[in-house]
């Protein structure tokens, strides 16, 4: 594997501006708006308040970038930083008029989707882990509860509380090197040997397929479609699984699909399960 240069990642680290994003903002371009900040501890956070506060000034699609990221948030209350410019982080907002709110459980894994074909654009061979990672099989080794899998993106939506709204937010780790990553499972598309770690164009390809994705959801009558377009860049089903689930005992079986809700259904021998939430666990035969 070629990893990348150190002319490339910091080339990569350069700040992000707006006028370098300022191409994919506006009535018929894929983002309503986007704010780049040099900092934040968490754009959810920040794009959650600011959703809340004014409501009329952050239409579908529009959203927040950070250029550093200081306390990001994902599922459980777990927290991670990144080094400054290594990574993209951004949080943005979902109002789909014809899904039902009943469905919204399924913006996570839309957001994954479009993540998916935007890391493909570049080269990197993606699959979605549900309900709410990206991962690559790249490892050398297995880590337990991983396989060779390795984590190169988090996903967190949250619901605007009063409003029928979504906060998205996706952080995709860029140019970070090994010692620079938080755990041993997690990867950065430098360690996987991506040729490409310009921030912009990958923030373009996102912005895009998010888009997309979210109007392929909007689009449909039964959401049998945009089902089996993430069952097919799901990379947990057909696995051997343990699902760690809230308040409950852990769910082992093979994942052989998605419910209508977006549930993951485990083949526990006896029954099918649907497992609403939870934290998947690959175990090898």
């Amino acid at each position: 594997m070629i990893l990348p240069s150190p002319a490339d990642v910091a080339a990569s680290r350069e700040p992000l501006t707006t006028a370098q994003l300022a191409g994919i903002v506006g009535p018929t371009r894929q983002l309503s708006r986007l704010d780049v900040v040099e900092s934040s501890p968490s754009t959810n956070t920040a794009l959650l308040r600011a959703v809340a506060e004014s409501p009329e000034q952050w239409p579908h699609l529009s959203g927040i970038v950070a250029d550093h990221q200081t306390a990001g948030r994902g599922r459980a209350g777990r927290e991670w930083a990144t080094p400054r410019g290594a990574a993209l982080t951004v949080s943005l907002v979902l109002r789909p008029q014809t899904i039902a709110p009943e469905a919204l459980g399924w913006a996570p894994l839309v957001a994954g989707l479009a993540t998916v074909r935007a890391l493909r654009d570049c080269g990197v061979g993606a699959y979605l882990k549900w309900p709410n990672d990206v991962v690559v099989e790249a490892g050398a080794k297995d880590i337990p509860g991983w396989g060779r899998w390795r984590k190169v993106v988090g996903i967190l939506c949250e619901g605007v509380p009063g409003q029928r709204a979504v906060v998205a937010g996706i952080g995709i780790n860029v140019s970070q090197s090994s010692a620079e990553l938080p755990v041993p499972h997690a990867a950065s598309l430098a360690t996987l040997g991506a040729t490409d770690l310009d921030r912009v164009r990958l923030m373009r390809a996102l912005a895009a397929h998010v888009r997309d994705a979210v109007a392929a959801w909007e689009g449909e009558a039964d959401g049998d479609g945009i089902r089996a377009e993430v069952e097919r860049v799901c990379a947990t089903i057909g696995w051997d699984v343990a699902v760690d689930v809230p308040d409950g005992v852990p769910v082992t079986g093979r994942a052989v699909g998605l419910s209508g809700a977006g549930a993951l259904l485990v083949d526990i021998g006896a029954e099918v399960r649907e497992v609403l939430a939870g934290d998947v666990r690959v175990r090898r035969a």
